[in-house]
């Protein structure tokens, strides 16, 4: 790794080095944030009409779905290039940003679908998020269980959902319609919850270090177990890459033939929680909104919220998972084992591939 330490645009940086202090420009705080706005990308009028031109000429070309949009098939020539900034920031400064002004009042579902898969391949490359292939996610109350089914995702129901990092490189939502209260999405630094917690408990940071198994919740590749082993905290070539996904840490337990959990680990778990709610900012989406994070570097939660009665107005986001073929940090070869292969550059270019997917981008939640 190079280090990188005198650069103005994403702050110091330096190779990161086992159960040590981490300088890196995501290491944010609240505070930080919550004095500027700067990590607030209003689109202008001009980007706004360039978009709207690229959505008209795919649907005069016939587009009926985002799947038919490859990069090439469209043209932003202002807005692309301040997207890839963008881009730069969200992999290699803070690990976030909101991009916000997306029409979605004026466009149809497609159209808005096709606004953010075109804003979105600026960012990385679509992959699978779920057993079903779903390349566009919906984030939409469907009456979802309880966690204690193995088949719930938290995000199909209107309860709070813990802190978590998504099994791919960078996580996209937009905004079509904010619900009556609530739902504020939640962001916490990984880089200062590790940092805090070595100030207070670098034993519990060790625990954390080491390899950690994990509930599949159902979506097990081809040829491997219902769970996997990956550590929280992840040093490689100089970065340190967190993978937080504490429900399913926990749920591993329900499995008799895996070790139980140690009383180390069980504390981290918490402390890593309790950090998580002490460090996090939060934010309301807007209409148009789209936010964009970069799961190695934060986690991420939602409170929980009141929906609106009338169907057209209940909350719903569209998502994307992306994977980062360039530029993305490297990943330490464990990761195979979330995803049953990594592909080029080491990226979870498949995002959850199980036995009978097939890709889809479906208009609808389901």
């Amino acid at each position: 790794m190079q280090k990188v330490s005198d650069d103005v645009r994403f702050g110091p940086m330096s190779a990161a080095v086992p159960l040590q202090p981490v300088v890196d420009p995501a290491g944010w705080t609240k505070e930080e944030l919550a004095a500027t706005d700067e990590w607030i990308e209003r689109l202008s009028d001009s980007e706004l009409a360039e978009l709207d031109a690229a959505i008209a000429a795919l649907e005069a070309r016939g587009v009926t779905s985002v799947l038919e949009v490859e990069a090439g098939d469209y043209e932003l020539p202002a807005l692309g290039p301040r997207l890839e900034r963008m881009s730069q920031d969200v992999l290699h400064g803070r690990g976030f940003v909101l991009i916000r002004g997306v029409p979605v009042a004026r466009y149809t579902r497609l159209q808005s679908a096709l606004a953010f898969w075109c804003i979105g391949r600026y960012f990385g490359q679509p992959v699978s998020q779920n057993a079903k292939g779903h390349l566009l996610g919906h984030v939409q109350d469907l009456g979802g269980m309880s966690f204690k089914n193995p088949t719930h995702r938290g995000y199909q129901t209107h309860d709070r959902l813990p802190y978590h990092s998504d099994s791919c490189d960078v996580v996209g939502l937009l905004c079509l319609h904010p619900s009556k209260s609530g739902g504020a999405s939640m962001i916490a630094s990984s880089i200062a919850i590790h940092n805090e917690m070595l100030k207070r408990r670098p034993d519990l940071v060790a625990a954390l270090a080491e390899p950690i198994y994990r509930d599949r919740r159902g979506e097990v590749p081809e040829g491997k177990d219902p769970w996997f082993q990956l550590p929280v905290f992840n040093y490689y070539q100089g970065y340190l890459t967190t993978s937080w996904q504490g429900g399913y840490i926990r749920s591993a337990e329900r499995f008799e033939e895996l070790p139980k959990r140690s009383a180390a680990l069980t504390e981290a778990l918490d402390l890593f929680t309790d950090l998580a709610n002490e460090l996090s900012f939060g934010m309301d989406f807007q209409p148009g909104d789209i936010q964009l994070l970069h799961n190695h570097v934060m986690v991420h939660a939602r409170t929980d919220f009141e929906d609106w009665p009338e169907p057209e107005r209940r909350r719903h986001l569209l998502r994307l998972w992306l994977a980062t073929p360039e530029g993305g940090r490297p990943l330490a070869p464990v990761f195979r084992d979330r995803y049953g292969h990594l592909g080029p550059d080491d990226r979870p270019a498949g995002g959850i591939m199980v036995p009978g997917t097939q890709l889809k981008a479906p208009l609808e939640a389901e």
